[in-house]
């Protein structure tokens, strides 16, 4: 079986770069204050995403100019870690 190099391959990003984070969790005010804490004061986007058909959970939406891959990581771990976030994508 014969692979193509393209389809191995990670997609190649250039740094800085704006980079989004999709937060999912149960209580709202808690997730717009994980992102607050996350951030802190690093300057950054935020909306509010979707809510779920039966109302259990809630999303945001957050983005900011990332550095570096270290920087994309360490931002996801907090946010991945933080007790109000069920999912982050």
């Amino acid at each position: 079986m014969i692979l193509d190099d393209k389809i191995d391959k990670q997609p190649e990003i250039e740094y800085p770069t704006n980079w989004g984070f999709k937060l999912i969790g149960r209580d709202k005010e808690s997730l717009l204050a994980c992102i607050k804490e996350v951030m802190g004061d690093k300057e950054h986007l935020c909306s509010v995403g979707n809510l779920s058909r039966t109302g259990k959970f809630h999303s945001y939406n957050a983005s900011c100019v990332v550095e570096s891959q270290e920087e994309r990581d360490r931002l996801f771990k907090c946010f991945q870690d933080h007790d109000d976030v069920d999912i982050v994508i």
